[in-house]
């Protein structure tokens, strides 16, 4: 199912946000798991089908009001054949594999004036006596719907943006090449987030080993099996999250000076790492060819018992940089509790989300008053400060 044409099409993406399995094959819209009664009264389900006329990348108003039906014949509760909708019964090749049992013909005075119309009423009449029989069968399943051609950028498709309506929102953030140096806690629930947004590419970098510790400081929760394959964090990470993204790319290597023109290319760099040195290397890398990033950090000490600190989101932009000396950490910090105790899932899942949404202000999905490029959020007073905005 294209993506594209559904977002395009208002019948189509009707039908889709109410839950019918539709699938389109060359020509032709087919709806899935429509119930029925047959001629011994059993519940059955069966495949509607319909010609589809397009005009480019979108619907148009159907051309016939006829159908196809693929299934045992359709029959009302007292096992009468609906002869009503059934022109003729048969053996109609439609396209591939798909043969349809029987030609339906159900016209309204005006015609259909969509999709929508067209097959929900069709799938509304087949039903009825099924669910006059059992009222939790239905042809609105919500099943899942894969995504297919070059525009794909999930393995199914978003319906968690189709369902709010922010498909246009979302596509602001099409076509971007995102970074994450770093697969440490909070890298790895930062790609959590931006997987599941529509970006073009996703590039991971970290050369690390996923460890038992690590697993403490991660979204989700690897099997012992899998630590014991002691795969690279990159490799693990990548495993999953192209479950769903299509484009996740594992450099299983750190970045230095030797590989760092690998970030040459991308269009926006989170950095999740430590080691200040290094960072302080590609920052400066960033900041010549004016590529946007965000630094994220948590600062832990223990006091009296308990923790406190900050968890810090530092961005730079070709508008807003120099400020980035003054705010990160360029060299390597030795009196941080946060390096020998880091199962702190909530803060790295903190630090990930506001910096995602720092990232999502920048490219227009949130609105942005402030445009502050430094933000710290204070443990022990439960407070979020905003500096260094744009002037």
């Amino acid at each position: 199912m294209s993506q594209q044409l559904i977002n395009r099409s208002p019948d189509l993406k009707r039908l889709w946000d109410e839950g019918f399995e539709m699938e389109v094959k060359g020509g032709y819209l087919l709806v899935h798991h429509v119930p029925y009664l047959n001629s011994s009264g059993e519940i059955k389900y069966g495949v509607l089908v319909s010609t589809l006329t397009l005009a480019g990348e979108m619907t148009f108003k159907p051309d016939t009001h006829v159908a196809y039906f693929v299934g045992e014949a359709p029959c009302h509760k007292d096992r009468r054949r609906m002869d009503h909708i059934i022109n003729s019964s048969g053996s109609y090749p439609l396209i591939g594999e798909v043969v349809a049992n029987h030609y339906l013909s159900s016209k309204p005075a005006a015609g259909y004036a969509d999709y929508y119309e067209k097959m929900s009423t069709y799938v509304n009449i087949l039903s009825a006596p099924a669910v006059s029989v059992d009222d939790t069968v239905t042809a609105r399943t919500s099943k899942v719907i894969t995504v297919e051609g070059p525009e794909a950028t999930f393995r199914y498709a978003d319906s968690n943006s189709a369902r709010a309506r922010i498909d246009t929102v979302s596509a602001k953030l099409k076509g971007l090449k995102v970074a994450i140096v770093g697969l440490g806690g909070t890298g790895s629930y930062i790609l959590d987030l931006v997987a599941k947004t529509p970006v073009e590419a996703v590039h991971l970098f970290d050369g690390d080993t996923l460890l038992q510790h690590n697993a403490f400081r991660a979204p989700g929760a690897p099997s012992v099996e899998k630590l014991l394959e002691r795969m690279k964090k990159v490799d693990y990470f990548r495993e999953i999250y192209s479950n769903m993204h299509l484009n996740i790319t594992a450099h299983s290597q750190y970045i230095d000076a030797s590989n760092v023109t690998a970030l040459s290319s991308m269009d926006f760099v989170f950095l999740c790492l430590d080691r200040g040195e290094a960072k302080a290397m590609i920052i400066d890398y960033l900041c010549e060819r004016n590529i946007p990033f965000i630094d994220v950090g948590i600062g832990i000490q223990r006091v009296e018992d308990a923790l406190l600190g900050d968890v810090r989101v530092t961005t730079g932009t070709s508008k807003k940089k120099d400020h980035i000396k003054k705010r990160i950490p360029l060299v390597d910090e030795a009196e941080n509790e946060y390096n020998t105790n880091i199962q702190i899932a909530d803060l790295n899942a903190l630090n990930a989300t506001l910096a995602v949404i720092k990232w999502k202000k920048l490219f227009g999905f949130y609105q942005d008053f402030e445009q502050e490029h430094h933000s710290t959020y204070s443990i022990n007073v439960n407070m979020l400060l905003s500096e260094d905005r744009e002037t």
